[in-house]
């Protein structure tokens, strides 16, 4: 491909939209261009990366038995209606009526109609193992794209099923197909994490989110530098989670009520008691849509985990209650308890449960109780880890302290089970001619996602740096000088490399040296090409690896020096 002719041209400046190093360098070397909030056009090179992640996918997938097909983008809602997802799946789902008014949806994800297909082709035992995928678009209604790549609205996904007889061929299928997933990223060059994760709205059994560590993540990656423990911070497990209840009996301590004038905070509170935080409870309050106001009571030192606490409310979104929905049950905002009051849905983290004797509102403003005792003086609903991870708490599996990341999720894999299948009506006559739902598991990999973090690992001030299996070429020819004799050797040597299978990015455009350097350095194929005046005189081509030093290769050999270097 000729740089004189290339749609899509390099930045010298950083766009003031782009926040990450990584979105910068994209945008800078013509590989990707926002055509409005969370929708972005590839240009060509960009296009010749995703094509070839497309390769390794496809490749890796090919091993393991999948076969590709296509689902549509705009599908019916029925589906959706009957899995019960369309009602639930909130406002990333783009709704939308035709000229008949049927009712249509974007697809944001793809177990309904796979469950459609598999009712309609699978009858029988012996038509399963089944494995399926596509590489294709997904729109979600993200209310703030961010992040350049990270977080859009149209994007493309890897999205594979599998179709099983029972819960131990799904297994199987699920640990192939994560090994799968990891030869993917290795052969893409990124460095990984797999790690424990919610199933979300999508459900399921076993979840395992893989994720790049990152700066610029979304997602809190919690580690054991230990054990190897992994785990997504909405699943990570709670320090108080393996306590044991206290015996209420065992502690005969009268609750007392105390004036607290001008305690706004729990370190307040804390001090105006003399003890620590960890002998506070701490009272939140929370709006669902399911189930409405949800008071939740956690240990003063730790913060809730909306994700774990979505999971074990039941409910799909959460936000602030109001002042109001908390005087309609008897509570003070700022002095709220669960003593006394009649409460319809009542959370408490387990670390309540085991910590004895605490600190908590007494519902009058200006005052607190003291020995405050769950099971005695109050009971919740629920009790759940609810409590957010925090840097240092014991690993569950050997107690060393954890750390937290930020990671960027690349990839998702769920053993689903039967959910979608028993919604839809998917079926299948076993050996004895009993009919039973067919076994699902889901696999995605975000290819936007996958070319940002390839980009954000392999970079330096200059540009990026590709790794060989995923460059839009393999080499970029720069031409200097503008005599007949430099172009006609340049336009041979690209002639030639062409015919022989070698990529090449050739810059055939009259800039200056300094331009065309920084150019190929900002694009960051594996290798630079030189050809110039003196290199002909000397009968050699300049061979300069991205990021390395510069060689001289006799000009008849250069073709056999790039494939032996692609070799390698």
């Amino acid at each position: 491909m000729r740089m004189a002719t290339l749609f899509g041209r390099t930045l010298r400046d950083t766009p003031n939209e782009a926040e990450h190093a990584a979105y910068q360098l994209a945008l800078r070397a013509g590989l990707v261009r926002a055509i409005q909030s969370g929708s972005f056009a590839l240009l060509p090179l960009g296009m010749r990366v995703v094509r070839k992640i497309e390769q390794i996918i496809h490749a890796e997938l090919e091993r393991i038995g999948a076969q590709e097909l296509r689902l549509p983008l705009v599908q019916s809602a029925q589906a959706w209606e009957r899995s019960g997802r369309y009602q639930d799946y909130g406002p990333l789902m783009l709704r939308f009526a035709d000229r008949l008014e049927r009712a249509l949806l974007f697809a944001p994800t793809n177990e309904e109609p796979i469950a459609e297909l598999a009712r309609r082709e699978i009858t029988s035992y012996r038509h399963m193992p089944a494995l399926v995928y596509q590489i294709h678009t997904k729109y979600r209604d993200e209310l703030r794209p961010k992040g350049g790549l990270l977080r859009l609205r149209e994007f493309t996904m890897l999205d594979a099923y599998s179709l099983d007889s029972d819960a131990a061929a799904l297994g199987a299928a699920y640990q192939r197909i994560g090994a799968a997933f990891e030869r993917i990223f290795q052969q893409c060059g990124v460095r990984y994490v797999a790690a424990q994760a919610s199933g979300g709205e999508m459900g399921g059994s076993e979840t395992t989110e893989y994720l790049a560590l990152s700066a610029a993540g979304e997602d809190q990656v919690v580690i054991c530098p230990g054990c190897g423990y992994t785990a997504n911070a909405e699943v990570a497990t709670s320090p108080g989670a393996a306590m044991q209840p206290v015996d209420p009996n065992a502690h005969t301590a009268a609750r007392e009520l105390v004036a607290t004038p001008d305690c706004a905070t729990i370190a307040d509170v804390a001090a105006f008691m003399g003890v620590p935080e960890t002998a506070t409870a701490k009272a939140v309050f929370f709006d669902s849509p399911e189930r409405g106001l949800i008071f939740v009571v956690i240990r003063g030192d730790r913060e809730v985990s909306e994700a774990k606490l979505r999971l074990a409310a039941g409910v799909s979104a959460l936000a602030p209650a109001s002042a109001e929905q908390i005087q309609a049950i008897g509570a003070v905002p700022g002095y709220a308890s669960p003593v006394g009051l009649a409460i319809p849905l009542l959370i408490t983290d387990q670390s309540i449960v085991s910590a004895g004797p605490l600190v908590a509102g007494a519902n009058q403003a200006g005052h607190h109780f003291r020995n405050v005792l769950y099971g005695r003086d109050w009971q919740a609903t629920l009790v759940a880890d609810i409590a957010a991870i925090q840097i240092g708490d014991p690993c569950p599996r050997c107690a060393t302290g954890l750390t937290i990341e930020r990671g960027i999720e690349i990839g998702h894999i769920f053993q689903l089970g039967t959910r979608y299948a028993e919604a839809l009506g998917a079926s299948f006559l076993d050996q004895n001619g009993v009919a039973r739902p067919v076994v699902m598991g889901s696999y995605g990999i975000g290819l936007e996602r996958l070319l940002h973090v390839i980009i954000e690992q392999h970079h330096d001030a200059a540009g990026i740096i590709w790794p060989a299996s995923v460059a839009p070429f393999q080499a970029h020819l720069v031409r200097l000088g503008k005599g007949e004799a430099v172009r006609t050797a340049a336009d041979a040597l690209y002639q030639e490399l062409s015919a022989q299978g070698i990529g090449v990015l050739y810059d055939d455009r009259d800039e200056t040296a300094g331009v065309k350097f920084n150019d190929a350095d900002l694009i960051g194929l594996p290798m630079r090409l030189l050809i110039s005046d003196r290199m002909l005189a000397e009968g050699v081509v300049e061979v300069r690896p991205r990021g390395g030093e510069a060689i001289k290769v006799a000009r008849e050999q250069i073709g056999h020096h790039l494939m032996r270097e692609a070799a390698h």
